[in-house]
């Protein structure tokens, strides 16, 4: 979505007002919510988000200052406009600038690679049945500690049925 006010940058601040009832929407880019008013939401909380973010990237952008600035396609912000307001612009930032944020996010999350929370539907259903074969009541017993923390007590419920079916045997 583009920038209400200039209509040329990637709107990145969105703002609602409302004043007597009537809702208002503005979507704004970085430079044109500055320059309105709206560029530090959070001042005069006693909490300086710039600092706290921006010191996780601060020491990366001596190490990797250069002459001409790289701007991001999407959203127009540099490198360092991320280390001074601590936040990344759009998702299209983090593959312009990945050399330099790399070394910030492995700080931050202490590895490399993500691998998710999803194991694939392959290897879960070999993992699956390899642990029902091994011992399928105490692995019942997992799944319905699971199901409860996820608070899904129907499932819970069914997995206890067949826990009590299997003791009983």
């Amino acid at each position: 979505m583009l920038c209400q006010n200039c209509g040329k940058n990637e709107a990145t601040t969105h703002i609602r007002r409302v004043v007597n009832g009537d809702t208002t929407q503005m979507h704004l880019c970085a430079d044109c919510a500055q320059h309105l008013g709206y560029g530090d939401m959070f001042s005069g909380f006693g909490l300086n988000l710039d600092d706290f973010f921006g010191g996780f990237l601060g020491d990366t952008v001596q190490k990797l200052a250069s002459p001409v600035e790289t701007r991001c396609q999407k959203c127009g912000n540099t490198f360092g406009d991320i280390v001074r307001s601590g936040k990344v612009g759009c998702s299209e930032c983090y593959k312009t600038f990945y050399d330099k944020l790399l070394p910030s996010i492995q700080r931050i999350h202490g590895r490399i690679k993500h691998n998710g929370k999803q194991v694939s539907a392959v290897e879960s259903t070999v993992i699956h049945a390899k642990e029902i074969q091994e011992n399928p009541i105490e692995q019942l017993k997992k799944e319905l500690a699971d199901a409860i923390e996820k608070q899904e007590f129907e499932q819970a419920a069914v997995i206890r049925d067949k826990i009590k079916e299997l003791e009983s045997e």
